[in-house]
């Protein structure tokens, strides 16, 4: 081990998972911050002498990357380029006792609700007022916006309750500083998520509260785009659609998470829904908000799916012709009611029926990118890279959606918006030229 030296600590936070993750890692930095502490995120100077992994838990590739991260932090602190290291997240509050046993070099193990605990670590206790004073660990033009933690339902499929708890909303006020917060900063578009929007509210105000909380974000001088994503389809407040319609600001953008279309499947997931209520809410949402992108994530190889329910899915994406799809393989988890049925599918079945609907969605993908050929979109500027432009418009969000290849004469800023006129189309991208 290293000779303990007085240079001020720095804390490298490492951040896996989904992007309510990465907005824990941003609030941790903020508080640290606030205490005096250098933190960085994912550095790669090697210059920090700490470490907090942030780890998820979701599905097994998720558990088993957070697990080889740890191992590698603890093989440095081992050679002596590391003073600490410290786990916090999903797979940390879930499996935290078990572990402790297997990985004994880390120092501190924290759940997914225990930020004041890390912050004593570092002699420093959590202040409610630095509400927004996150490190943005995205570019400083967009940043993620929790407005509530853990979930009520009950989906077979899903351990997020175990990890995160029950529902818990935050207040519209909390919410709207924190948005004025991010303003001031330079954040022009905010990305609402939640384990469910939809939810929100119900605990606070003893209704659904969404659509007043959009119209009061979208009140915030300075946000431009403000984007929904993971609204669960039971019981979806329609209202919502309403104030999307009403306020330019919010994109016309929805990520609903529908997980299937086969009915026996959407009963054995717990879902609480059918394929024709979907269906019929579907067209009910085009109706309101004509234009409207519509983003969904399905999973396949969940226990007792038959190559007839891959058909009917795929049969649900040919007519409903979703703008987005994402997709994820069924994953066994233990101590979720359907970890009581048994797993039979093989993976590389699973990743085959994956790739079969994907191949589905690929061609609506590309026909309805050939569409906005010749037509022009205000998009967002997102960085440069490899000597071209990135960006994105309103029917697009970070990561997971379309990018724009945009050719500009003129030199463009990360954070502005430009109009660029559609010149070609891909099966997942599209390219155009600014016009203005």
């Amino acid at each position: 081990m290293k000779a303990k030296t007085l240079r001020k600590d720095k804390v490298n936070i490492i951040t896996l998972g989904c992007s309510k993750n990465m907005v824990d890692s941003e609030v941790i930095s903020g508080q640290l911050i606030a205490g005096g502490t250098d933190v960085v995120h994912e550095s790669a100077k090697k210059d920090h002498n700490i470490v907090i992994v942030n780890t998820c838990g979701f599905i097994d590739k998720a558990k088993e990357e957070s697990i080889n991260t740890i191992l590698e932090q603890v093989n440095l602190k081992q050679k002596g380029r590391l003073d600490k290291v410290y786990v916090t997240g999903c797979l940390s509050q879930r499996y935290r006792d078990d572990l402790e046993q297997s990985i004994p070099e880390v120092d501190a193990w924290f759940g997914t609700m225990e930020l004041p605990l890390i912050l004593k670590k570092f002699e420093t206790d959590y202040r409610a007022e630095l509400m927004g004073e996150r490190l943005l660990a995205t570019p400083q033009h967009y940043a993620y916006m929790k407005i509530a933690e853990g979930c009520n339902r009950t989906c077979s499929f899903c351990a997020i309750p175990l990890m995160r708890g029950n529902h818990v909303s935050r207040s519209i006020e909390e919410l709207v500083l924190e948005a004025e917060t991010l303003a001031k900063r330079g954040v022009k578009e905010i990305l609402l998520i939640a384990q469910e929007l939809t939810y929100y509210g119900l605990d606070l105000y003893k209704k659904r509260a969404l659509a007043d909380l959009l119209n009061r974000l979208a009140d915030v001088p300075g946000i431009e785009w403000i984007r929904l994503h993971y609204a669960y389809p039971h019981k979806f407040p329609m209202e919502i659609l309403e104030v999307m319609r009403e306020r330019p600001n919010i994109c016309n953008y929805l990520d609903m998470p529908l997980q299937h279309a086969a009915d026996n499947m959407l009963k054995a997931m717990r879902r609480q829904i059918t394929r024709a209520e979907m269906e019929d809410l579907v067209v009910a949402i085009r109706e309101t908000v004509p234009g409207i992108c519509l983003r969904t994530t399905l999973i396949t190889g969940f226990p007792g799916e038959t190559l007839d329910d891959v058909e009917e899915l795929k049969g649900f994406l040919e007519r409903q012709r979703f703008d987005r799809v994402g997709i994820f393989t069924y994953s066994h988890e233990e101590n979720t009611s359907a970890y009581a049925l048994e797993d039979t599918i093989p993976a590389e079945e699973k990743q085959r029926r994956a790739e079969e609907i994907m191949a589905v969605q690929q061609e609506i993908s590309l026909e309805k990118n050939q569409e906005k050929v010749g037509q022009i979109f205000k998009v967002i500027v997102d960085k440069k890279e490899a000597g071209r432009y990135l960006g994105r418009t309103e029917f697009d969000s970070v990561e997971v959606d379309n990018e724009v290849i945009i050719h500009s004469d003129k030199k463009l800023v990360p954070g502005t918006f430009v109009n660029v006129k559609i010149d070609r189309a891909y099966d997942y991208d599209l390219e155009g030229t600014v016009i203005s």
